[in-house]
């Protein structure tokens, strides 16, 4: 039987293959703690934060982050997890995480295959940095060349009291959810979507539009300047907004060359 002190989360966007996932992990793990099933990589990245878990199940065609990027940004929010691809997506760099420091699992998953990943896992030591570091910098590139592909949002028909407005992605600052509504906020102002932040990631461009937190996105290109605080949170002052907006912790990683 497997040792009960090992801790695991799994992120899938897609509910009725993260149960079917959860259901085959309970198989083929009996003593395996799932401390937190995630819906999308920003639930994922704060949950590794907070959990620390010991494994790390990812899709990794997710809205928001990827489950590349949130591989990425555990080496800071939970070093010690150890990070299993679930993909539909062959390409992106499946000779990569068969080198060790990774492993993947493809969608529908075998219970063979799913067994073979459980027993390399509780096989291994923790996985060297470096090795982690190459095969997800190899696997990001396949996934950025992907989405590249994408076409992104180029306008947006936002409210703002009486008047619809016609907005240019590009002239956007930053999105915050807002009860049922999004506020899309530019240097001229403030109006209201009835789209999600989850629908609004699957739309931008992901190069240019990253999460800072669950309820915030930010443009890139309107960002002067990002500080860390002590709390290890950070602040990311606007070239052309008074306001200052913080990023959580666990989202702090994705900012590391800024």
């Amino acid at each position: 039987m497997a040792d009960p002190a090992w801790t695991a989360i799994v992120a899938e966007d897609e509910a009725l293959l993260r149960d079917a996932f959860v259901a085959q992990l309970a198989d083929a793990w009996p003593g395996l703690e799932l401390v937190a099933v995630c819906d999308d990589g920003a639930a994922a990245l704060e949950a590794l934060a907070e959990h620390q878990p010991d494994v790390a199940f990812l899709d990794i065609r997710m809205p928001g982050l990827t489950g590349l990027e949130v591989a990425t940004a555990a080496a800071e929010a939970s070093p010690r997890t150890q990070v299993v691809f679930v993909t539909a997506y062959d390409q992106y760099a499946i000779d990569a995480f068969e080198q060790g420091a990774i492993d993947y699992l493809l969608k529908p998953v075998a219970a063979d295959r799913l067994a073979a990943t459980v027993q390399r896992l509780q096989a291994r030591s923790q996985a060297d940095a470096a090795a982690v570091a190459a095969a997800l910098a190899k696997a990001g590139a396949g996934m950025s060349r992907h989405n590249a592909t994408r076409e992104p949002l180029t306008w947006l028909t936002a409210s703002a009291g009486r008047e619809t407005r016609l907005i240019l992605v590009d002239d956007v600052a930053y999105f915050r959810a807002s009860d049922k509504y999004t506020s899309v906020v530019t240097s001229d102002g403030e109006a209201l979507l009835r789209t999600s932040i989850r629908e609004l990631l699957e739309r931008l461009d992901p190069a240019v539009f990253k999460q800072v937190h669950r309820s915030t996105i930010v443009n890139l290109r309107a960002v002067a300047s990002v500080v860390r605080d002590e709390s290890g949170r950070g602040v990311l002052r606007l070239r052309n907004r008074p306001e200052t907006l913080t990023v959580s912790q666990p989202f702090m990683a994705l900012f590391r060359n800024m």
